[in-house]
């Protein structure tokens, strides 16, 4: 065998064998793909033709030839349709029954011809084997309906051609990439078949079967590389580009398949194409938001990005094949940013005391009955500290009203001055406020009453062109909560400041005192 046909019939070969590859692939992966089957059965005729045309080549009589250039026939006519049928359902677009009928028509009357043609020679005019060429080729003159068939042909892929590219124009960059891939691959072939037809190609070889192993090349990238058929483009403009909430779609093997612009806004600091690429990539470096990928079960994420917090609510969905077998997921990402804050500050506003900027009575005994809770899981010292302001109403009476508003908000800068974020600080009612001290003991909470006592009583408050002087009275209680302890309340512990409170007013005013229990009686102790 020459050397120039063995290499022209292993090209030929390579390009059948990856062809076929690629049908059984989409046979099993891509059916219930947009345009999956057309690709299919398309990949399968391309390689059985393929394969027709390489016996042909090899042949070195005529009866083998021509026998072996029917079977080509059997196959070729139906790749036009079977292309521009796939193009079609890639973009999303039905054609109507009359139009299946035109495009199968042509191809069906083109095999009925080619079979005939010993009966009226309108498809070849004549077939010999050539005689100055270093191994045996076919010379046919071509009738008038084989011109026929080749306008069919060249249309159904420019046709397909064009709606891939005005495709292209109305999506983003990786559907382009996806598309102009496609395009290449299905122009390669003709482009090396219009050589043949001109008359151009060596030895008068049919290279458009040479080159279908080039065409597959580009249809492997475009199916491995940019995720062909895994969504269309129509689809995904129609539903993804209109979804306030991210989507993105994986596979069975956490590789992305697609997503919208709405996915690529929430996913912060990803730059990246995500396409093709696995989630373990993406997320390297938020392990706790992979780890709820991971899971697969609806819940709500907070994150910070640049020490901004944001909230998601998260949701998944199974992607099922026809079989109900799941090839992958839906990921639906909401942004919960805005309604949190919102419920933050609806929250702020029913917990907070409007004058004093602390926790209300209700939000305080909620909070502290937490705190407890928490402490009794493993045991540890709580304290709570009672106070107000010495003759309260004397105040009002002799300043007015506004002077008490101004005496209560000093009490409360002071307590946001001394106090952080780990004591829980309340307007109990009145001129009565509350101190929650987790984890801290008896002396520590002297201290910061004390503190506070001292701070208070040395200060002033102008009202008006007068000068206001105010003291303050504490009562302090502190308990060593053992763990699972079930006799201490936040209730009872609010009883002990108050009895202690109480004490200090009967001690003189302007005093801490703290509750001891000693034969059932209050022990007031002087903290000065």
């Amino acid at each position: 065998m020459e050397q120039e046909l063995l290499n022209y019939a292993l090209i030929i070969m390579l390009g059948g064998l990856l062809s076929l590859g690629m049908s059984f692939y989409a046979l099993f992966r891509l059916h219930a793909a947009p345009g999956g089957v057309y690709y299919c059965v398309a990949t399968f005729l391309a390689s059985m033709f393929g394969f027709s045309y390489l016996f042909e080549l090899l042949s070195t009589t005529l009866k083998s030839t021509w026998f072996w250039l029917r079977a080509e026939y059997v196959f070729l006519p139906f790749i036009p349709a079977c292309t521009l049928l796939m193009c079609c359902a890639y973009i999303g677009y039905r054609p109507k029954r009359w139009m299946y009928v035109v495009l199968f028509a042509i191809p069906l009357s083109t095999v009925v011809m080619q079979h005939t043609n010993e009966l009226h020679h309108l498809y070849y005019t004549s077939l010999h084997l050539s005689t100055d060429t270093p191994f045996p080729v076919s010379r046919i003159e071509h009738g008038p309906y084989f011109y026929v068939h080749s306008f069919y042909l060249y249309f159904c892929l420019a046709l397909g051609v064009v709606l891939l590219l005005n495709q292209a124009r109305q999506v983003q960059l990786r559907f382009r990439l996806q598309i102009f891939t496609m395009v290449a691959g299905l122009l390669t072939p003709v482009i090396a078949s219009l050589f043949y037809v001109s008359g151009q190609s060596m030895y008068g070889i049919d290279l458009g079967p040479v080159f279908i192993s080039v065409s597959f090349i580009f249809h492997s990238i475009a199916l491995f590389r940019y995720q062909m058929f895994d969504v269309a483009p129509i689809a995904r403009d129609i539903v993804f580009e209109s979804m306030a909430d991210g989507v993105m779609v994986i596979n069975e093997n956490d590789v992305v398949v697609d997503y919208n612009r709405a996915m690529k806004e929430l996913m912060l600091g990803v730059t990246m194409n995500l396409v093709g690429r696995a989630m373990t990539d993406i997320l390297h470096n938020r392990p706790e938001l992979y780890e709820l990928v991971e899971v697969g079960q609806d819940c709500e994420y907070v994150g910070w990005y640049e020490n901004v917090r944001y909230c998601y609510r998260i949701r998944f969905s199974p992607v099922l094949s026809k079989n109900n077998a799941q090839v992958g997921r839906i990921i639906h990402v909401s942004d919960m940013t805005e309604q949190a804050n919102l419920q933050d500050q609806l929250q702020y506003l029913a917990d907070t005391d409007g004058l004093t900027r602390l926790f209300n009575k209700t939000a305080f005994m909620h909070r502290a009955n937490q705190e407890l809770e928490r402490i009794a899981r493993r045991g540890g010292h709580l304290s709570m500290i009672m106070f107000d302001i010495d003759e309260f109403k004397q105040v009002n009476d002799t300043f007015g009203h506004e002077a008490g508003d101004m005496a209560l908000l000093y009490l409360a800068d002071t307590v946001h001055e001394y106090t952080d974020d780990y004591m829980l600080a309340g307007r109990y009612g009145g001129d009565e406020f509350m101190l929650c001290m987790p984890g801290s003991d008896v002396d520590a909470a002297c201290e910061l009453a004390e503190k506070l006592r001292g701070h208070i009583a040395d200060g002033e408050i102008s009202v008006e062109s007068e000068r206001l002087c105010i003291t303050s009275s504490f009562g302090v209680t502190s308990v060593y909560v053992a763990p699972d302890e079930q006799e201490i309340s936040i209730p009872l512990l609010i009883r002990q400041a108050d009895q202690a409170l109480y004490a200090s007013k009967r001690s003189g005013r302007n005093r801490v005192q703290v509750y001891g229990e000693l034969d059932g009686i209050v022990r007031a102790v002087d903290a000065q």
